[in-house]
């Protein structure tokens, strides 16, 4: 029985689906004003296994990840470069597609843009201010009143008291509490706009998740994921936003991914420690370098925090490498999940508590471990097969081994020299041998003599 931890409870809780056999899973996506970072790298990853996990379990998974194509930081970037917003988001949602198809990313169910559901937006609006729990304001804003829905907070912990005006919660005269948050923001010179009976403007942020939630799933939903730093305010408004307008719980599982640190200190544009994914992909190998990421995304627990240094990455790929090697060694079996191996059912136990991808990685390495001694094609194929079902161990061993050497002429290069060499050791010319296997090594690739032969791989 799968147990996911529920923010919202601060308990795991047993997973129960609203209709039996299906998921209805929502995930916070990107804000497209320009490459993400890899902290957003590790939110992505982690609820991408998720939804691998739950669809391998054997549920008809319906996973929503949205994508918000108009904000602040998007229109200002726009302005700085001096182009239409549309031209930016576009180009930055390509890039974003590229980036974690590179981190053998699934594509969502869904992916809803938010200037898609501007009219979903308004009647969601319409609806809370029908019910008194919004106002329109002198200054044209519509604002959603906090104080009129008695669960704000529960999420997050925090009470209404201690966000008080001059605290947390920036003054605004045109609101009737400090704490309110806005639902349409009237319009400003130089900004996008659309149509309403409030007058001309465009949506807050935390409505649109609201609106599209209920668009793809309905007015509940099983999960709900983000960073963890979308709890407050962020979901704590769509909670008030939905269950507001509906009256009925909106998410039944709310999972929040922890942070990931740059050298143990927190990701931030002060210290000019934030890195783009793009960034960290282009400094690795082009064949191993996105599966290298999303292992080191994986292998701590998602709900506890990772720290990110150039070492650590480095070790990540020295254990998946590791994996690699054994299939490499001994060609996998083309097989099925026999579910009642031990192996498999100890990955399944640990994915299934919480998706603890430590204990489930571990039961990889200690297969690993059982394929080296035993020789067995069977447990390669299962090592290859339980891999897949978090996205791992799918690119051919020996490629992904030897990495990227260049172009093809390159790698039979190599060939060429192993073969020279070969023929050097039957003539028993050991120093040309020796010559030959440090000119190779000086191009950055590793020799490994072995019963079957020397195969080759990159430093």
């Amino acid at each position: 029985m799968l147990k996911i931890y529920n923010t919202l409870a601060r308990q795991k809780q047993e997973f129960t689906p609203i209709e039996a056999g299906k998921v209805r899973m929502y995930v916070c996506g990107l804000t497209v004003y320009d490459y993400f970072h890899i902290g957003n790298a590790r939110t992505l990853t982690v609820f991408d296994m998720v939804y691998r996990w739950l669809s391998a379990s054997g549920y008809a998974v319906h996973y929503v990840r949205n994508i918000t194509d108009v904000d602040d930081k998007i229109i200002d970037r726009a302005n700085k470069n001096g182009e239409p917003i549309e031209a930016l988001t576009a180009r930055m949602i390509s890039a974003m597609h590229e980036d974690t198809d590179r981190l053998g990313m699934l594509r969502p169910s869904a992916e809803p843009r938010a200037t898609q559901h501007i009219g979903g937006m308004l009647k969601l609006i319409d609806r809370l201010v029908d019910k008194g729990m919004a106002y329109p304001a002198d200054n044209g804003d519509v604002y959603y009143a906090v104080r009129e829905f008695p669960g704000y907070g529960k999420l997050s912990g925090k009470s209404i008291d201690d966000l008080r005006a001059g605290e947390r919660i920036a003054v605004n005269t045109a609101k009737r509490d400090p704490l309110d948050f806005v639902l349409w923001k009237a319009a400003k010179p130089h900004e996008p706009f659309w149509p309403s009976s409030y007058g001309q403007g465009r949506p807050g942020w935390h409505i649109e998740c609201s609106a599209m939630c209920e668009a793809e799933h309905g007015e509940t939903l099983d999960i709900h994921g983000g960073g963890w730093d979308l709890q407050f305010p962020h979901h704590e408004g769509e909670i008030a936003q939905s269950e507001g307008a509906s009256g009925k719980p909106f998410v039944n599982y709310w999972m929040h991914a922890a942070f990931l640190n740059m050298d143990n200190e927190k990701m931030s544009k002060s210290l000019g420690n934030v890195f783009t994914t793009r960034e960290v992909l282009n400094k690795l190998d082009a064949v191993q370098g996105g599966e290298v990421v999303r292992y080191f995304l994986l292998r701590g627990h998602y709900r506890s925090e990772i720290n990110y240094t150039w070492d650590t990455l480095q070790d990540a790929r020295a254990s998946l490498l590791s994996l690699y090697n054994a299939l490499r060694e001994v060609p996998p079996a083309e097989l099925a999940i026999d579910w009642s191996s031990p192996y498999a059912q100890r990955f399944r136990d640990a994915m299934d508590d919480d998706f603890n991808t430590p204990m489930a990685f571990a039961v990889l390495h200690e297969l690993r471990g059982e394929v080296n001694r035993t020789r067995s094609a069977e447990l390669a194929g299962l090592l290859r097969a339980l891999g897949a079902t978090v996205g791992l161990l799918g690119q051919d061993p020996a490629s992904f081994v030897q990495g990227a050497t260049g172009t093809a002429d390159d790698a039979a290069e190599i060939e060429a020299l192993i073969a020279q060499r070969n023929a050097a050791k039957q003539a028993r010319n050991f120093a040309e041998a020796d010559r030959i296997r440090d000119a190779i090594k000086a191009r950055g690739i590793v020799l490994e003599d072995g019963a079957g032969g020397t195969s080759w791989r990159r430093a």
